[in-house]
C-alpha cells in the first residue's frame, strides 16, 4: 500500500495557527487586564464617594464660599430646579471622588501600560506622570483660592444698578468645574513641553526662541478662558509663562538627544 504523500504546506499552516492562537490568547489576556485596572479604578472612586456623601452639602458650602463672600449684603445663591438642592452637592460629591482618586486611576493605568514600555520611556513617564497630577491639583487650587475670588469680586462690582445678583447652584457648580478643569489643564504646559521635545517635535533652541510666541499663547488662552477681567486673565497668563520657563528647564534635565532621536 502506498504511503501518504506529505504536505509540504502543512507546517507553515501549523505555524500560522499557532500564531493566531498566541495573537488570540495575547488579547484576550490584555483585555483582562485592562478590565481589571478600569474595575480598580472604579471601586477607588465609589469607595471615596460613599464616604463623601454624607457630606455633600459641606463640601457645596466649602465651594461656594469665594461668591457667597463677596455676594451684597442679603443676596445668596438659589436653586430653580425642583431636584438641585439634592443633586447639585451630589454632583460636587462626585466631582470630588473623582479628584481624589485620580492618583488610583493614573496608577492603575501605568500599570497596565508600563509592561510596553522600553526602559527609557519608563524612566521619562514616570516623572511626567507625577508632575501631571501635581500639576492639575495646584491650578485648580490656584483658581480656587487666588482667581475665583477675584473675578468674583470683579462680577459683583460691575452688577448693573438694580440688578440684584442670586446665582443657580447647579450654573454656578458648572462654571467652577469649568475653571478647575481649564485651570488645571494649562498648569500641564511643563508636561506638555518636555513630551514634545521627548518625541522629537521641538528642542531646546526651538523652545528659547519660541518664547514670544509662548507669551503672545498664554495671554490669548488666558483671555478665552478666564472671566472678562483683566485680573484673573493676569493671574493665569503669568503663571503659563513661568510654567512654559520650566518646561524648558525640564527638557534639558529629562530629555536626552538620544530619546528624542530615537522617538522620532
Amino acid at each position: 500500500m502506498a504511503a501518504p504523500e506529505h504536505d509540504p504546506s502543512e507546517p507553515r499552516r501549523l505555524e500560522s495557527d499557532d500564531l493566531h492562537e498566541e495573537l488570540q490568547e495575547g488579547l484576550f489576556s490584555h483585555l483582562i487586564e485592562l478590565r481589571s485596572r478600569l474595575l480598580k479604578a472604579v471601586i477607588a472612586i465609589v469607595v471615596v464617594l460613599a464616604a463623601l456623601m454624607p457630606f455633600a452639602n459641606r463640601l457645596y458650602a466649602e465651594l461656594a464660599a469665594p461668591l457667597v463672600a463677596r455676594l451684597p449684603q442679603g443676596a445668596h445663591l438659589i436653586a430653580t430646579e425642583v431636584a438641585s438642592p439634592f443633586v447639585t452637592p451630589l454632583k460636587l460629591a462626585f466631582y470630588t471622588a473623582l479628584f481624589i482618586s485620580m492618583p488610583v486611576i493614573l496608577y492603575q493605568l501605568w500599570a497596565f501600560v508600563s509592561p510596553g514600555l522600553y526602559k527609557h520611556e519608563k524612566r521619562l513617564a514616570r516623572p511626567l506622570l507625577v508632575a501631571a497630577v501635581l500639576l492639575f491639583y495646584i491650578g485648580c487650587a490656584f483658581a480656587y483660592f487666588l482667581v475665583l475670588p477675584a473675578a468674583f469680586r470683579f462680577l459683583v462690582a460691575v452688577t448693573p444698578q438694580g440688578v440684584e445678583m442670586m446665582t443657580d447652584i447647579t450654573h454656578y457648580l458648572d462654571f467652577v468645574m469649568l475653571m478647575f478643569f481649564a485651570f488645571g489643564l494649562c498648569f500641564e504646559v511643563p508636561v506638555a513641553v518636555v513630551i514634545l521635545a521627548a518625541i522629537g517635535v521641538v528642542n531646546v533652541e526651538q523652545l528659547r526662541s519660541g518664547r514670544r510666541y509662548a507669551v503672545v499663547g498664554a495671554f490669548a488662552i488666558a483671555a478665552f478662558i478666564t472671566p472678562p477681567d483683566i485680573t484673573s486673565m493676569i493671574m493665569l497668563a503669568i503663571p503659563m509663562c513661568l510654567l512654559y520657563e520650566l518646561g524648558v528647564l525640564a527638557v534639558r534635565w529629562l530629555v536626552k538627544p538620544s530619546d528624542a532621536a530615537a522617538a522620532g
